[in-house]
């Protein structure tokens, strides 16, 4: 059975405000990290909330434990550079699940 968290990426003191999401310095590099932790089966399900350019992201990441969530997207090049900061991880015990 797999150890679902629930994380929550917010904007951190590098984001611009003034650009979306997608025109941040950085972005081909966070993207590729991204995909590569999805490759991988870390990542399940994730994206941004809301339909502010600047809003939060949610992640649902399968991770054996909180440390594990910190230390493998705090090598993301957005948290490293301040772009993004780890607001919160929650595990989740996921009861109900359509197919």
């Amino acid at each position: 059975m797999a150890d679902y968290h629930l994380v929550e990426l917010a904007t951190g003191s590098a984001w611009d405000h003034a650009r979306g999401r997608r025109e941040q310095s950085g972005w081909d590099a966070h993207a590729e990290f991204m995909d590569a932790l999805v490759d991988d089966g870390f990542v399940v399900l994730g994206g941004p909330t809301g339909e502010d350019e600047a809003g939060n992201a949610v992640l649902v990441v399968d991770a054996a434990d909180e440390p594990e969530v910190h230390r493998r997207l705090g090598a993301d090049p957005w948290v490293a550079d301040g772009h993004l900061r780890i607001e919160s991880v929650r595990a989740w015990s996921v009861w109900l699940r359509g197919e």
